[in-house]
């Protein structure tokens, strides 16, 4: 099905009056030409190179920083959609921080029949050190971003849950930053939902889950990789939208017990690590050995309660796609509700039936590696060729259980300024989800476009780009 085919959300069921929430763009878009947008979008470009909005491409000859491509046309969402989706998401990141909290301690999902005792025990992102560990406020997944996709009007599914460490809100922040200063004109015409309150929300929450002992001011850093990470601009972003320190592993240190930054003045203790590297990196002593971006010792730290790490270890179990297709389930065991948003129908590829199937159907679906993310490591069946299905088929069958697959959806198109004019392009979106004593969801969140003509996959590292979303006020 092409872009034209598909439900464009300016547009009615019947394809030709527009929308409420998207009158005003309309007409704004109509007195606009082509010339004033192509000079808009150079503004752009400069201000977020300026900023040094950037990211890097993994496993490329020239993996050098680029500009992450900025879409100047708003997609908008309006009022009661919005209360819709906040309701799905609520209800879901509250059921998944209360599978982790289960899993952990207690098991009873898995006693209960619900959900197989292997899919969670043997899989690689379970961790057996955090076993009997509660982390402050029972809380594991502290920043979640959850992939949404439109297949129409008020259809929207779950693509995929992140709750390990998402990433993208800099852009989210820094795109309306761009949209308010190229087209204050067209902000003054809506009634916009902020978004700016995310570092000063996402400070609040890490203060709220400090260890028990921590002073009412607690210190708090980001801990990153380093400067050659695809996320780095946003790492030292948010550090210093919160005014905390960015630190690398060497500024850490563990000393009778407790965790210490060092700075120009001696050193400073550290009550809370909002980390933004994978679990295996975090502590050499408990993970891998060789790791130079972890602390030694900090996992004993951690599970003593004199520092709390974010998001949690092991969270990862959460959001692995060979979980994901129990969602549902798990949504309905702690929650005793029916799911608000739909999961996507999906494929367990290490169950031989649902193998067969997909195997027998690769030119018309999606599979994802269970751990795969940035839409590496996929197969878009519809777009892919012969020869690429015929590789992909091998890995399949060398290793099903490392796959799930899913029909391609249609997904919705939002209108998009592209080098023909305005045109219609695929889009998904994250809204990010803050969690401590409260659940807290900003309003909107990251629209991903997929700028290739036909494409279906947004990540940035695979030619997509972003553009600002616009939650309507009543």
């Amino acid at each position: 099905m092409s872009e034209d085919q598909n439900f464009n959300e300016m547009y009615a069921a019947d394809n030709r009056s527009v929308r409420p929430c998207y009158d005003k763009l309309n007409d704004w878009l109509s007195a606009q030409s082509p010339a004033t947008l192509k000079q808009k979008r150079q503004e752009a470009d400069a201000i977020f190179r300026r900023l040094g909005i950037t990211f890097s491409v993994y496993g490329v000859d020239n993996a050098l920083e680029r500009l992450i491509p900025f879409d100047l046309v708003p997609r908008i969402i309006s009022a009661s959609e919005w209360r819709y989706l906040e309701r799905g998401i609520e209800q879901r990141v509250r059921a998944l921080n209360a599978f982790l909290f289960d899993i952990y301690h207690r098991q009873e999902i898995i006693r209960a029949g619900r959900i197989p005792a292997d899919l969670v025990l043997c899989n690689e992102a379970y961790l057996p050190d955090m076993i009997g560990f509660a982390p402050p406020c029972n809380t594991y997944s502290h920043i979640t971003g959850v992939d949404l996709v439109c297949t129409g009007e008020g259809e929207f599914y779950v693509l995929e849950d992140n709750l390990r460490t998402p990433s993208g809100v800099s852009y989210m922040l820094e795109n309306r930053e761009a949209m308010m200063h190229l087209f204050p004109e067209l902000f003054a015409a809506h009634r916009v939902a902020p978004v700016e309150q995310y570092p000063a929300t996402l400070l609040k929450t890490l203060e709220t889950v400090a260890p028990a002992a921590a002073p009412d001011n607690p210190n708090i850093v980001v801990l990153t990789p380093g400067i050659h990470n695809s996320a780095y601009f946003e790492h030292a972003f948010l550090a210093d939208q919160m005014g905390v320190e960015l630190v690398e592993a060497l500024d850490l240190f563990v000393d009778e017990g407790n965790l210490y930054c060092r700075t120009t003045q001696g050193r400073d203790r550290v009550d809370v690590i909002y980390r933004r590297i994978d679990d295996d990196f975090l502590d050499p002593l408990t993970f891998r050995p060789d790791s130079v971006l972890g602390v030694p010792g900090l996992m004993d730290l951690y599970r003593a309660g004199k520092v709390t790490i974010v998001n949690a270890p092991g969270t990862g179990i959460a959001d692995d796609k060979a979980i994901y297709a129990y969602v549902p389930e798990i949504i309905e065991f702690y929650t005793g509700e029916k799911p608000i948003l739909k999961n996507v129908p999906t494929w367990r590829c290490s169950i031989k039936e649902e193998l067969d199937h997909v195997l027998a159907n690769l030119q018309d679906i999606v599979v994802k590696e269970v751990h795969g993310s940035g839409g590496y490591g996929m197969l878009v069946g519809p777009t892919a060729t012969r020869a690429e299905i015929a590789a992909f088929r091998k890995k399949l069958q060398a290793n099903p259980s490392n796959y799930i697959a899913q029909p391609t959806l249609a997904l919705s198109t939002c209108p998009a300024f592209t080098k023909s004019g305005i045109a219609p392009r695929h889009v998904d979106l994250r809204p990010y989800v803050l969690v401590s004593d409260r659940i807290r969801i900003i309003p909107g969140g990251l629209t991903r476009v997929a700028l290739k003509k036909g494409s279906l996959v947004v990540n940035s590292s695979q030619g997509g780009g972003t553009k600002d979303t616009w939650v309507l006020r009543d």
